[in-house]
């Protein structure tokens, strides 16, 4: 199957972009820049602006299936809220009609996330749990998960909305993501750094290695057709859930660094909105057959993985 992956030169994307080749699919690479998509085996690459229709025009040429990562992240977002929606929303709308045009009734799989349950988290989170986002970014998801929900229903797409929870590890200092100093952590004990975090140490967080939302993914071409996929057509991916202090320990066991290294400079709007994730249930994306990293020990050995290997 040809399948284009939108923001294929982020670090999730260029693991995803790595993964369909090996899975035998024919790879699509689009991204602002492409430079470094040749080596993870794309088959041909595309660089533009997804606003511009004739970049989307020549991305989507031949496209079978689309995994579609492409997004102005949060802190992003919410400094400028304009060019956000242009791309989270206009831009996507548009790309999402322009598919359905071409292949109806295939696969779109979107990245959408966890922002989209607002700030303060309910209690806790289940799958009929509703969608009450603060930040705009969070919006701008929940906008496309109602718009790609629409034309599942209609029947234009086999669309799904993947929530995604805390990735670890992203590369160092990714100052665009509020959520970053959840991978920074490992950056800076695996190289016996001090760190301090904006969190408390009971701070609770839905944590998934790179490697294993790449899985789900390229999973998500097969389950997007599955009769178990809910009438929202949105899922929220099973996570673990555990506390930064219980992350940091285990960081520090695997690498042999001092915990120590690490303090808290607690920022209450940190706290709150990254810091406070609660109990949470997915038994859709179960059924579905999505998968979390297991344990704390698999997943933190997953992240250091990533950050060995050159992805994050």
């Amino acid at each position: 199957m040809q399948v284009l992956v939108t923001g294929a030169n982020g670090f999730v994307g260029r693991q995803l972009v790595r993964l369909l080749s090996r899975e035998g699919h024919i790879v699509r690479g689009h991204d602002l820049t492409t430079e470094s998509l040749e080596a993870c085996g794309a088959d041909s690459m595309i660089a533009g602006d997804l606003g511009d229709p004739a970049i989307r025009q020549r991305a989507l040429r031949g496209t079978e299936a689309v995994i579609h990562l492409a997004t102005v992240p949060g802190g992003a977002a919410e400094r400028d809220p304009s060019e956000g929606r242009r791309i989270n929303v206009d831009a996507t709308m548009a790309f999402a009609d322009e598919f359905a045009a071409l292949m109806p009734g295939a696969p779109f799989v979107a990245a959408s996330s966890i922002g989209v349950f607002g700030q303060p988290f309910p209690p806790k989170v289940v799958d009929t749990t509703p969608v009450a986002p603060y930040m705009y970014y969070g919006a701008h998801k929940a906008i496309m998960e109602i718009w790609l929900g629409t034309l599942a229903r209609r029947g234009q797409l086999s669309a799904l909305s993947i929530r995604l929870p805390g990735i670890i590890a992203r590369p160092a200092g990714s100052e665009t993501m509020k959520s970053a100093f959840m991978s920074n952590v490992f950056h800076a004990l695996r190289a016996g750094r001090e760190i301090s975090l904006p969190v408390e140490p009971s701070a609770t967080l839905w944590l998934m290695s790179l490697g294993r939302i790449a899985d789900n993914f390229v999973h998500a071409l097969k389950a997007v057709k599955s009769s178990d996929v809910p009438e929202s057509a949105a899922i929220t991916l099973p996570a673990i859930r555990l506390r930064m202090d219980e992350l940091v320990a285990e960081i520090a066991r695997q690498t042999g660094a001092n915990p120590k290294l690490v303090s808290y400079d607690v920022d209450p709007a940190m706290q709150e909105g990254f810091g406070q994730q609660p109990p949470l249930e997915t038994p859709a994306a179960e059924r579905l057959g999505f998968r979390h990293d297991g344990d704390v020990a698999s997943l933190v050995k997953a992240g250091l993985a990533a950050i060995e290997a050159g992805f994050a």
